[in-house]
């Protein structure tokens, strides 16, 4: 079709596309390498927006996990404390009886 550098069609390109084709046909091509140029530049952030929202997700995952683990040991700490009290009380009472 002619000299293309870098995706980009150059003057006398389509200076002669005008001169042969017409207008209108050489605008049409013109804007359509325009229009496919702006999709892939689409294409590109589209997946760049779905790498970062994978990262954020593993991210929120892993501290969810971590605080999930956080929760366990605090609470089963806990747990012991009152078992503990617990049995406590009971051999109280029983001295009480």
């Amino acid at each position: 079709m002619g000299e293309w550098e870098n995706g980009y069609m150059d003057i006398k390109t389509l200076l002669d596309l005008i001169a042969n084709q017409g207008f209108p046909i050489a605008l049409s091509i013109l804007l359509i390498f325009r229009i496919d140029r702006f999709m892939q530049e689409i294409v590109i952030a589209q997946k760049e927006g779905y790498r970062q929202v994978l990262e954020n997700t593993k991210e929120i995952h892993n501290t969810i996990t971590t605080l999930n683990q956080q929760n366990r040991e605090y609470y089963s700490l806990r747990f012991s404390e009152v078992q503990k009290e617990l049995a406590g009380m009971k051999v109280e009472l029983g001295k009480i009886e």
